[in-house]
Order: C-alpha cells, then structure tokens, then sequence
C-alpha cells in the first residue's frame, strides 16, 4: 500500500500560529520547504529510490534545479527538468503542473498546491504543511484526495523527517 507523510513546517522566527505571515516570513517559510525538499531527495537518492520533484510551478522547478546544482560535490544528486537528461531521466526528476516525469519513480516529493491525480502510483509520498493559513487549506485538500485515493497517511513534525 502506498503511504502518504505530511510534514508540518514550523512557524518562521517571529511568527505566531495565529497571525497571517509578513511577505519576509513567507519568502523563509517557502525557502524552508526548497531545503526540506531537497534534504529530502539526497535521503531518497541515497537509499537508492528514484524521485520525482513535483514543484508548485515552472519557476519553483528552476528553483529547484539552481539548488540541486549548489550542493557540494560530496552531496551531489543526479538531476533533470522533465524533458531534459537521458532518457528515462536522472534519479532525481523535476517537474510541475501540467507536465509528467519520465519514469518508474518510487517517491513523489510534493511541493505543489494541488494533490497528483498520479500520486497513487507512488510507494511513498511525501507533503508539507505550512504555516500560511492558505497554503495549510491546500494541504488540507490534498490530504483528502490522498486518503480517498487509498494511500495510508501519517503527519509529522518536520523536525522528525528522514537524516541522510
């Protein structure tokens, strides 16, 4: 059975959970979810799992690309854009909505707003729920379509997610 793990992104410094987030905090809150992400990946990569990055648009897709090509060489992760690589794709795929990755993947990282009508098709799924009260509806919603679509559903802190 495919699992589906939402991890709960802590507040940023400075905010409350009752408060809405300043644009500051929000631009942290979203850079923390492109380092969890891609902490994340390297874990997945490293136990010999093949991952597909769904980012929330094309832009965070680049982001995402520009932060896997920073890494140091020691922590390198094979990586491509849908459409890029060779064929099949590299281990780790970067797509977004609208297009799909290559290949037989195992994980799905989910940094989209909506639930993958594919995430099914996973062993493992993994999504975030941030702290932006907006945001936080949107994982709402895709943690419906996840156990309506039969996948087992556990939440955790994000401070309890998987060490390379």
């Amino acid at each position: 059975m495919s699992t589906a793990t939402f991890y709960l992104l802590a507040p940023p410094d400075g905010a409350s959970s009752d408060d809405g987030l300043t644009p500051e905090q929000q631009a942290r809150e979203q850079q923390t979810l492109i380092d969890t992400a891609i902490h994340l990946a390297f874990y997945y990569y490293q136990q010999g799992q093949r991952i597909y990055l769904a980012a929330r648009d094309q832009q965070q897709a680049h982001q995402l690309d520009d932060a896997l090509w920073q890494r140091d060489a020691d922590t390198f992760v094979p990586h491509n854009l849908v459409g890029e690589g060779p064929r099949g794709g590299a281990p780790v795929e970067i797509g977004w909505p609208g297009v799909r990755h290559s290949g037989h993947r195992s994980v799905l990282i989910n940094l989209a707003t909506e639930a993958s009508n594919f995430a099914p098709s996973f062993a493992q799924v993994v999504d975030f729920v941030p702290c932006d009260e907006t945001l936080k509806q949107h994982a709402r919603h895709r943690y419906k379509a996840y156990r309506l679509a039969g996948l087992q559903l556990q939440t955790l802190a994000i401070d309890q997610s998987p060490k390379p």
